[in-house]
C-alpha cells in the first residue's frame, strides 16, 4: 500500500505526466483538490474508484483517509495542482506519513510558470536581460511571507518574477515593485492557465490594474520582467560556432 502524491500540472489533462497517469489508473482511492484539479484528469481513475474531494477536509481528516486506506491495503492517488515542490502543502502530510511509517511516492507535475511561459511563447531568461526567475508570492491568510522575502526585496534583483497566489493584491503589488522595474515594464496576468476558460491580460506596470477584470480574484499567475517585451537581446553562446563544447568538435 502506498500514498502517491501527484502533481497534475496547471489544468489541462494532456499536461499530466505519464508516471502520474499510471499511478492514478492503478489506485483504487483518489483524493483530489476539487477546486483546482481538472475533472478530465479524474477520468483516468479506475472504474470503481473511491473519489474524495479534499477541498472540504482539514489535515486531520485527510490523514484519517490515509490511515483507512492503509488498513484496507489500498493505494491512494493524492492529487495536487501544478507541481508539488512549491506551495503544495505536502510537507505536513509527509511529516505525518513518516511518523506513522506509511509509504509514499512523489511524482512532479508541470509547474504553472512553465506552462505560462509556453502559452505566452516567451523564454523567461534571455542573455543580457535576465538570467534568473524568482518564484514568489505575497502574504496571504494561509501562509505569511517572511519579512526577509517581501516583494520589495525580490524586486531589487530586477530578475523575472513569477508571482503566485497574489492576484487579490495586484494594486498593492504594483505599487511596491514599480520603483524597481519602472512603470513601462511589461507584465502579464494569466488566469487559469491551460484550462478551457484561460484568459491572458498583457500590459505594463502602469496600466495592468485597469486591464484585469475585478472578477479575477484567484487562480491567476503574474509574470513581470523586461524579458516579456525584449526582442533585442544577445544570442546565447550555446549554439555559436565559436563556442567550444564538450560534445562539439
Amino acid at each position: 500500500m502506498t500514498i502517491h502524491f501527484i502533481g497534475v500540472g496547471p489544468g489541462s489533462a494532456d499536461l499530466l505526466t505519464i508516471r502520474g497517469q499510471r499511478f492514478i489508473k492503478k489506485s483504487p482511492i483518489c483524493l483530489y483538490a476539487g477546486s483546482l484539479v481538472s475533472k478530465k484528469i479524474l477520468d483516468y481513475c479506475p472504474k470503481n474508484v473511491i473519489k474524495k474531494n479534499t477541498a472540504y477536509m482539514d489535515l486531520d481528516k485527510i490523514f484519517d483517509e490515509f490511515k483507512k486506506a492503509e488498513k484496507k491495503k489500498l493505494d491512494v492517488s493524492r492529487l495536487h495542482s501544478g507541481d508539488l515542490s512549491i506551495w503544495s502543502a505536502i510537507g505536513e502530510q509527509i511529516r505525518l506519513l513518516k511518523k506513522e511509517k506509511i509509504p509514499y511516492t512523489i511524482t512532479p507535475g508541470v509547474p504553472s510558470f512553465a506552462a505560462a511561459a509556453a502559452v505566452i511563447e516567451k523564454e523567461l531568461t534571455l542573455p543580457g536581460i535576465s538570467q534568473s526567475v524568482i518564484l514568489t508570492r505575497t502574504s496571504g491568510r494561509a501562509s505569511p511571507v517572511p519579512k526577509s522575502e517581501n516583494i520589495e526585496h525580490m524586486a531589487k534583483t530586477k530578475a523575472t518574477l513569477a508571482i503566485h497566489l497574489s492576484i487579490q493584491n495586484l494594486k498593492d503589488l504594483i505599487d511596491k515593485i514599480s520603483p524597481f522595474y519602472g512603470n513601462d515594464c511589461p507584465i502579464i496576468v494569466l488566469y487559469k492557465i491551460s484550462h478551457p476558460d484561460q484568459r491572458i491580460y498583457s500590459g505594463t506596470l502602469k496600466n495592468i490594474v485597469k486591464l484585469v477584470p475585478k472578477s479575477v480574484t484567484r487562480t491567476a499567475l503574474i509574470i513581470v520582467g523586461k524579458v516579456l517585451g525584449s526582442s533585442k537581446f544577445d544570442n546565447s553562446s550555446l549554439y555559436s560556432k565559436h563556442y567550444k563544447r564538450r560534445y562539439k568538435k
